[in-house]
């Protein structure tokens, strides 16, 4: 920042302005060389409190995130949107400072007023998310919500156990996988799979469609040996299933550990999501939150993400270092072909009673 001197202006006057100068630059100086978190106009230090799915935060992100700003992560995880509703419903608002949820759950928790408005000022790395991840029909302007990993859910089967050649959801109903199938314990995702099966929209809440969405679960359960939402890849990687219904990055390291691992993306047409990171009313530590969003946006820290966990990242500066091996990986990255056929889950409403009837008559 440069100040003018007149010309009539005495010498004293000269030296004044220009200590002045001096001194401002250096405040400027020390400004810049601060930590996110005070930069943010929060003091380092204090703490963060930060909750995700298991198998979703590498523990690195976390420990430099402490060195760097002084402030301490208490991590915790969870294992649904549900549970997360459930905690925050129960008078858990104020508990948490960020939690990642998924698109559908940022719109319920926004309409309830249980989020709050975060503020860009503190994240000027908000700079490097793609535009494709913004501005969605769960959050329109992103006022409470920040892409943080994005994927798809498919399936991946072991080509020396499965017979004959699979590409679609209706493959594994085959009597060839009794108790040899693992699923995700996700009841939007199961049902949503049993409406594709009828060629419909895994959002559709038609009393009709979601009837035959339960005797088309009903005839599966024999097939499913294992519910898993966590770490479905394992039980491929060991062979203790020959086929799973598993998230796109789970069967890509599943692939990666187990060279007879086949993927594909279903040809019904693929769910697709995007995790968000929201802080929740009354967070106790706002500001420390969103310097912590910050720092996970800069491109060195977001694919520290996709190093771990090869989700999509909708981050551009971290999609530039990621490794080409991750982003030419149709199981990761889709086709085109393969996105325009996949759906995002939304808010169904007050249908949400009929999903938890369905899902547990279904599990009993």
């Amino acid at each position: 920042m440069g100040v003018r001197i007149r010309s009539h202006e005495s010498k004293r006057q000269h030296r004044l302005w220009a200590a002045l100068t001096v001194g401002l630059s250096l405040l400027l100086l020390a400004a810049c060389s601060q930590t996110p978190a005070a930069t943010n106009g929060q003091k380092a230090g204090g703490e963060v409190v930060f909750s995700n799915w298991s198998d979703f935060t590498p523990e690195t992100m976390l420990k430099n995130f402490e060195q760097e700003t002084g402030i301490k992560v208490k991590f915790s995880t969870f294992s649904s949107n549900e549970e997360v509703l459930a905690k925050l419903s129960a008078g858990g608002l104020g508990n948490y400072d960020l939690i990642v949820v998924s698109d559908y759950t940022v719109d319920i928790l926004r309409k309830q007023g249980m989020l709050e408005e975060i503020d860009k000022a503190n994240i000027p790395n908000f700079k490097n998310l793609i535009p494709a991840f913004l501005d969605q029909a769960f959050d329109p302007g992103n006022k409470y919500s920040i892409p943080y990993m994005a994927g798809n859910v498919i399936i991946a089967y072991n080509k020396d156990t499965v017979k004959k050649p699979i590409t679609g959801y209706a493959d594994l109903w085959d009597p060839e996988f009794v108790n040899n199938l693992v699923v995700l314990d996700d009841q939007r995702t199961l049902i949503g799979i049993a409406n594709k099966m009828q060629g419909k929209s895994m959002n559709d809440t038609d009393p009709a469609v979601l009837k035959k969405s339960l005797d088309f679960l009903l005839a599966l359960k024999p097939n499913i040996k294992a519910f898993d939402s966590d770490s479905p890849k394992n039980m491929l990687i060991n062979g203790e299933v020959k086929a799973g219904i598993v998230w796109g990055a789970e069967a890509a390291l599943a692939r990666k550990d187990n060279p007879s691992i086949v993927t594909v993306n279903p040809k019904e047409g693929m769910q697709l999501w995007i995790d968000n990171l929201v802080i929740p009313k009354g967070a106790p530590h706002k500001q420390n939150a969103e310097a912590f969003i910050n720092f996970m946006l800069e491109g060195k820290n977001s694919v520290e993400l996709t190093k771990a966990f090869p989700y999509m990242l909708p981050n551009s500066a971290g999609l530039e270092l990621t490794d080409d091996s991750i982003k030419n990986d149709p199981a990761v990255y889709p086709p085109e072909e393969d996105m325009k056929k996949g759906e995002y889950f939304i808010d169904v409403g007050d249908a949400t009673t009929e999903l938890d009837r369905i899902w547990s008559q279904f599990k009993q």
